[in-house]
């Protein structure tokens, strides 16, 4: 792009001629695509952010400096941040969503009830009261660590260490097929 074409540009984005998103987006459309397409890796999200960063080029024209960088490393700056911002927002969505096609909760079925993991509230019987205490409150009365702390006037690191001391000592009565301990742990991860 010659200097005079960028030097028109940027007196038509100070101006706030509409002109100027036009020759922009003619100029420099496809390469800033390329850039939030890098950082994306997926068209349609580039395609958003290049929307995006072509609003935001608009509302910020009065911030331009060319003394400070040249007219393409300001809106390759803008565009990548957005792309950045959007890769961040896109997987922190994702990261939050349930995926209930993956879980079992849904799928668990007559079938899939195992007879030995059926007294389990009996074994608790069997290990000492300080975890039993504690492995009742967050598994059968559905309190969360921290409610229990409080019920049971017990600090929370007492808790915690009791719930793994006596998810412990149910494995070792279960053997090792006790599968209900990752269970146990994702149910009381869910609650907390």
């Amino acid at each position: 792009m010659s200097m005079l074409l960028e030097k028109h540009i940027v007196e038509l984005l100070q101006e706030r001629d509409e002109k100027a998103i036009s020759l922009l987006y003619e100029h420099y459309g496809s390469t800033l695509l390329g850039v939030a397409h890098k950082v994306l890796r997926n068209e349609e999200l580039a395609q958003d952010v290049l929307q995006e960063s072509f609003v935001k080029i608009w509302k910020k024209s009065d911030t331009y400096d060319a003394s400070k960088a040249k007219l393409f490393t300001w809106l390759f700056r803008i565009t990548r941040n957005t792309a950045i911002d959007k890769l961040r927002s896109v997987k922190t969505k994702s990261d939050k969503e349930i995926q209930i096609n993956v879980s079992d909760v849904y799928n668990l079925g007559v079938n899939s009830t195992r007879p030995e993991f059926m007294d389990v509230r009996d074994n608790l019987g069997k290990i000492e009261s300080k975890y039993q205490i504690v492995l009742d409150a967050l598994f059968f009365q559905g309190m969360t660590q921290q409610e229990a702390s409080d019920e049971l006037d017990i600090p929370l690191g007492t808790i915690k260490s009791r719930l793994k001391i006596g998810l412990r000592e149910l494995k070792k009565i279960y053997g090792p097929v006790m599968l209900l301990i990752p269970a146990l742990k994702l149910f009381h991860i869910l609650s907390s």
